[in-house]
């Protein structure tokens, strides 16, 4: 097996996969306004995971996002369609539910796609999680993305959150760039770029 190739258990929102995955970066922020993923993503794969590691924002009550470029474009501001929802429970069980978050989702958007909702920044504060990035050297079809993660809610308000976002990039050109940042103010962490054969 060559260097960086494991096998893995990935658990996802259909199920278990036990394809051959590879790690192909990792990329680590400390006090930093971006991650980008600038090289990697080709035809190589079918699928695209990022794994995200103790995402701890410097601002409380921020959102975790990403955009992507499509081949020969800069700006990171592609057109999306997408969905959100999130489930919550509080530290002292007094509130408990699931909530569709409209202000979340895009409808032929080119801001920065929303996948944790206002997030924690307190020292003992983070969000993990992963995003599925699908096909993205495609040609003829759009490219489409879900997200899973989990996260403490902000400081004042105390509560897990388990998020999802999914949708797709409205561009049938590949994509080969993707940049991750909080909605303001910077954040440390670690960001995991895995290639699935």
């Amino acid at each position: 097996m060559p260097l960086g190739a494991h096998k893995a258990a990935l658990f996802g929102v259909a199920g278990v996969s036990t394809d051959t995955v590879v790690l192909l970066s990792t990329q680590t922020a400390s006090d930093s306004a971006s991650l980008s993923f600038t090289s990697g993503i080709d035809s190589t794969y079918g699928e695209y995971i990022f794994k995200f590691y103790d995402v701890n924002p410097a601002t409380d009550n921020e959102e975790f996002t990403f955009q992507v470029n499509a081949d020969g474009q800069t700006g990171f501001n592609e057109t999306i369609t997408s969905t959100h929802f999130w489930a919550y429970q509080l530290e002292d069980d007094s509130t408990r539910g699931m909530n569709y978050n409209v202000g979340q989702d895009q409808a032929q958007g080119t801001a920065y796609q929303q996948l944790a909702y206002q997030v924690g920044a307190g020292s003992d504060e983070s969000l993990v999680g992963e995003l599925h990035l699908f096909n993205p050297s495609n040609t003829t079809y759009v490219k489409h993305f879900y997200s899973k993660v989990n996260c403490s809610y902000e400081t004042s308000y105390p509560a897990s959150t388990n998020q999802f976002a999914a949708g797709y990039i409205n561009t049938t050109s590949a994509i080969d760039e993707i940049s991750f940042k909080m909605s303001s103010g910077n954040f440390d962490g670690t960001i995991k770029m895995w290639g699935v054969k």
